[in-house]
C-alpha cells in the first residue's frame, strides 16, 4: 500500500491506499497560522513535523504498516524554508498567503526575463519576492540560508534526509525554467542565490529517496519504503480526481479557490494572471486561475456572525437571482485575475432589507464570481475545458455548488463519497514511484451526482458578474 501526506494550511492528513487504490485508513492533525502583522502568514516547520509525527502514528492501529512501500507527498505551495548549514530552520516559514512582500514581488516582476522564464507574474505569495524581502529586511537571516525548501520538501528531509523538490511545486517559485523543468541560473541569481541553494529537482511519480531506518523502525515499516516526489497541493488533488488530460478541469472550495485545468502543453500568458505551471506528471502541465479566499471568506464571516458556516448555508432554499448586495472576497488581496495585494473586501449595497440570508448569499455569490473570473482568465489564453469535478470542503454546500454551476453555465460533477484530494493524489503518486506505472491510473473517481446550472438564472448572474466586475474597478480606485 501506499500513503498520502498533505500538509495543508490548517492541519497535516495521513491516507493509507490500497495497491487497488481503495481508501484503507486516514488520520490528521491540526495546524494554527500565526499572523503578526497585517499581511504576514507564518508557520513553525517544526509543528508539521509534529503534526505529520501524529497523523501517521495514527495509521499504526488501523493498517499493517508493514504492507506500506511507498509514501507520496502533497503540499501547501510558495512556503519559504530556510535552512542554514546544519539544515536548522532559521526563521518561521511565510506562507502562501503570505502578501508582506508586494513590493519584493512588483520589482522582480519588473525585470522582463522572469516573466519570460517561468511563464508566471511574480505574485507577492511566491517564493522568490519572500526570499527576497528577507535578505533586505533581515540580512542576517539571508547570509545563513543554505537551503530553500518548499513546506512539504521540509517534511521529505525529515523523511528521507535528502533536498528534493518536484516539479508542480518548483513551478510556483519564480526561479523555474517552467518550459525547461529546471532551476533558472539568472533568475536565482536575480535574488542573491545560486542552484547550490536549491533542492534536487524529480519529477511528482519519481522516486526522491528513501525512508530514513529510524522512522521506518518507530512506525513499523518495511526497509526501503520510497517516497515519491509528489506534488504542490493542486497538482496532486488533480491526479486524485483524474485532472490529468486536456479538457478536464476542477474546482477546489477550500481555504483558498482554484480552478484548474490540464494543459496540452505549456502555453503561458503571464498577463491573464493564470498560473502556468508543470503538473506532477512528467511531460505535462497545467494552468490555474488562483482566488485566495473561498471557503475561507465563508468562515470569515460565520466567525463574525458566531454561527457555524454550514448552519448559515443549510436553509438557504434554492437558488435565486443575485440580489443588489454584492461580497468582494478578497480578504487578504487577490492573484487571478488582479494580482493585487492590497485590495481588501467589501460588502456593498447594503439597505434596511438586507439581512442575514442575503449576505450569506452574497458572500457564496461573490466567490463564485471570483471563479468565474478565473475560469475567463484561462479562457483568454486559449484553454478550454468541458469537465468540471468539484472537490473541497466548500462543496457541501448545494446553493454554493448551484451558483457556481449558474455563474459559469457548465455542470458541476461531484465524486463518490471519499477523499479524492491531494492525500489521494500523493498516494496515487507514491504507488507510481515504487510500481513504475504512471497517469493510466489516475482515472476520475466514480462519479456521485451532477449538480447542473439553473437556465432561467443564469443571465442574472451574467448582470451581477458584470456589476461585481465593475465594483473591482471602483474599490481600485479609492485607494
Amino acid at each position: 500500500m501506499s500513503i498520502g501526506l498533505d500538509l495543508g494550511t490548517s492541519g497535516i492528513k495521513a491516507l493509507a491506499v490500497g495497491e487497488d487504490q481503495s481508501i484503507l485508513a486516514e488520520a490528521g492533525a491540526p495546524l494554527t497560522v500565526s499572523r503578526p502583522q497585517d499581511g504576514w502568514s507564518e508557520q513553525d516547520p517544526a509543528d508539521w513535523i509534529a503534526a505529520a509525527e501524529a497523523a501517521i502514528g495514527a495509521l499504526q492501529g488501523k493498517i499493517d504498516m508493514g504492507a506500506v512501500r511507498a509514501i507520496g507527498l502533497s503540499g501547501q505551495m510558495h512556503g519559504a524554508t530556510l535552512l542554514d548549514a546544519s539544515d536548522r530552520v532559521l526563521r518561521p516559514c511565510m506562507l502562501w498567503n503570505d502578501t508582506r512582500s508586494h513590493a519584493e514581488a512588483a520589482e522582480l516582476d519588473a525585470d522582463p526575463k522572469f516573466r519570460e522564464i517561468t511563464g508566471n507574474i511574480v505574485f507577492p505569495g511566491f517564493t522568490a519576492p519572500k526570499v527576497e524581502w528577507v535578505r533586505r529586511h533581515e540580512p542576517e537571516t539571508f547570509k545563513a540560508v543554505r537551503k530553500v525548501l518548499l513546506p512539504k520538501d521540509y517534511l521529505r528531509l525529515w523523511l528521507t534526509g535528502e533536498h528534493v523538490a518536484e516539479m508542480s511545486d518548483a513551478a510556483g517559485t519564480g526561479w523555474l525554467d517552467v518550459a525547461a523543468r529546471a532551476w533558472s541560473d539568472d533568475l536565482l541569481a536575480a535574488t542573491g542565490l545560486s542552484r547550490a541553494q536549491m533542492p534536487r529537482l524529480v519529477e511528482g511519480s519519481e522516486v526522491s529517496g528513501r525512508l530514513r531506518p529510524e522512522l521506518a523502525a518507530r512506525w513499523g515499516l518495511p526497509d526501503g519504503v520510497v517516497v515519491a516526489g509528489g506534488g504542490g497541493d493542486n497538482a496532486a488533488s488533480a491526479v486524485g480526481v483524474g485532472v490529468v488530460t486536456p479538457g478536464t478541469a476542477f474546482v477546489s472550495l477550500g481555504t483558498s479557490g482554484v480552478l484548474f485545468a490540464a494543459t496540452d502543453g505549456f502555453r503561458p500568458d503571464a498577463a491573464s494572471a493564470v498560473h502556468s505551471f508543470c503538473h506532477a506528471l512528467p511531460g505535462s502541465w497545467h494552468q490555474m486561475g488562483v482566488i485566495l479566499a473561498a471557503a475561507d471568506a465563508m468562515n470569515w464571516f460565520s466567525g463574525m456572525l458566531g454561527s457555524p458556516a454550514a448552519a448559515l448555508t443549510a436553509d438557504l432554499g434554492e437558488l435565486r437571482a443575485p440580489s443588489r448586495t454584492l461580497f468582494l472576497p478578497y480578504l487578504g488581496g487577490e492573484r487571478t485575475p488582479h494580482n493585487d495585494a492590497h485590495v481588501r473586501a467589501s460588502f456593498l449595497h447594503l439597505g434596511h432589507e438586507t439581512d442575514r440570508a442575503a449576505m450569506v448569499r452574497a458572500v457564496l455569490e461573490g466567490v463564485s464570481f471570483a471563479i468565474r473570473d478565473s475560469r475567463d482568465a484561462l479562457a483568454s489564453t486559449g484553454t478550454r475545458f468541458d469537465r468540471l469535478i468539484g472537490v473541497g470542503g466548500g462543496t457541501r454546500s448545494e446553493y454554493w455548488l448551484k451558483a457556481i454551476a449558474t455563474a459559469l453555465d457548465m455542470p458541476v460533477e461531484l465524486p463518490v463519497a471519499g477523499d479524492f484530494g491531494g492525500a489521494f493524489g500523493a498516494a496515487r503518486l507514491g504507488l507510481m514511484a515504487a510500481t513504475g506505472q504512471g497517469a493510466e491510473i489516475a482515472t476520475v473517481p466514480p462519479i456521485a451526482r451532477v449538480v447542473a446550472p439553473v437556465p432561467e438564472l443564469t443571465g442574472a448572474f451574467d448582470e451581477a458578474h458584470g456589476r461585481y466586475r465593475g465594483a473591482y474597478a471602483a474599490l481600485k480606485a479609492l485607494g
